[in-house]
């Protein structure tokens, strides 16, 4: 336990005022964490294009974004008995709180108690930790890791090994497990089997990893980006297609070089016309197509009862079905026997300073994960 009450902390963190404006660093106060929460250090944050999304659309604000995110334990509340100052962890935007039905059934990673955070509020009282000259800034996905410091649930936090960087690993409290998840979880993608990917991001990737390590024989990539298309194929997609080279509809291209289809179809753009694609590019009978992206406009999405009627599958999947507490540390460990790659997902290192430049690269397509690192 912390060895003295915890007082306020001030510290800098990049506030966004409004849908699409510059982000501003501004000092900010951070509360002390209250009952079962903690307050981190952050040492590393990834942008997420969830990050993006919301940060474009007209949602709450001023707000602190970022939610994949490593860090160090500053400080725990009244009966946090997991965590202790120092102790080293990976932030995530579902918890577990291991006593609701979902957490007991083995079914499900989607906790009643602490399910994904829409408000901006903390899930315990629905008030802020942040404020910025006495005015209160919301949170995002209960994380909130562009600042120097930030409080979580201590159901919210995944301890990790002391030697492990975390300057990589952040990457997997969203979008590479997400992948690897959605492939592996809620696929269950078959040896020689053959997949589609409409997405090329970090998430699409991510599942191409995924379907390679299960042994799919082929791993289409889907995506009109051609920076993306030119290393996809070191994560193992094994043959892009871009639809501005067709004059045919992208899914009547699927269906010919496929045979009638694909035995795994996963949506990662967030797009629901996507998921319509997707799930016809999907072969008769026994075809899967998993929806993992974020839609920013048309929730809705519709699609013919026929595709369904000759056996077709959809399938939603959140954080790639892992269980934060329960699944996390496996997947870190395999990252430090070198079974599952994180690094080539980072393709620009950044100081907390040029944090508007990683929204700049990720609107223009030109990177996969931007990592920040926070002032020392």
């Amino acid at each position: 336990m912390a060895s003295s009450t915890p007082q306020v902390i001030t510290c800098k963190a990049a506030v966004a005022w409004g849908a699409g404006e510059a982000l501003v660093i501004e000092e900010v106060e951070v509360s002390p964490p209250q009952p079962l929460e903690i307050r981190i250090k952050v040492v590393s944050t990834s942008l997420c294009r969830s990050d993006l999304s919301a940060w474009e659309s007209h949602a709450i604000f001023p707000r602190i974004f970022g939610h994949e995110a490593s860090g160090v334990v500053e400080s725990v509340g009244q009966g946090v008995t997991e965590f202790k100052e120092g102790d080293h962890v990976l932030t995530v935007f579902i918890g577990e709180c291991m006593s609701c039905r979902p957490c007991k059934s083995g079914k499900s990673n989607v906790c009643q108690v602490l399910g994904l955070e829409r408000k901006g509020l903390m899930h315990s009282d629905q008030k802020t930790r942040f404020t910025v000259k006495g005015k209160p800034v919301y949170h995002y996905c209960g994380v909130s890791s562009f600042s120097e410091y930030t409080v979580v649930h201590s159901g919210c936090a995944v301890k990790v090994g002391p030697h492990v960087p975390l300057e990589k690993i952040c990457l997997l409290s969203c979008g590479v497990a997400a992948g690897l998840g959605a492939a592996w979880n809620v696929a269950d993608v078959t040896k020689g089997s053959t997949v589609v990917i409409f997405g090329l991001g970090t998430v699409g990737l991510s599942v191409a990893q995924g379907a390679k390590l299960r042994g799919a024989s082929r791993i289409i990539g889907v995506d009109n980006n051609p920076r993306k298309c030119e290393n996809a194929k070191s994560f193992g997609i094994t043959e892009v297609v871009d639809p501005n080279s067709y004059k045919e509809p992208i899914v009547q291209v699927i269906k010919r070089i496929t045979d009638g289809g694909a035995d795994f179809c996963f949506e990662c753009v967030g797009d629901t016309d996507m998921i319509t694609t997707a799930l016809q590019s999907c072969c008769d009978g026994w075809g899967l197509t998993v929806t993992l992206g974020v839609p920013k406009v048309k929730p809705e999405m519709s699609a013919h009862y026929g595709l369904f009627l000759t056996g077709r599958t959809l399938k939603g999947s959140l954080f790639g079905g892992w269980k934060p507490k329960t699944d996390l540390p496996s997947l870190v460990e395999k990252y430090v026997n070198k079974e599952i790659q994180i690094d080539d997902y980072i393709t620009h290192n950044l100081q907390f300073d040029d944090i508007n430049k990683a929204f700049n690269l990720m609107k223009e397509g030109k990177c996969l994960r931007c990592v920040i690192h926070m002032p020392r």
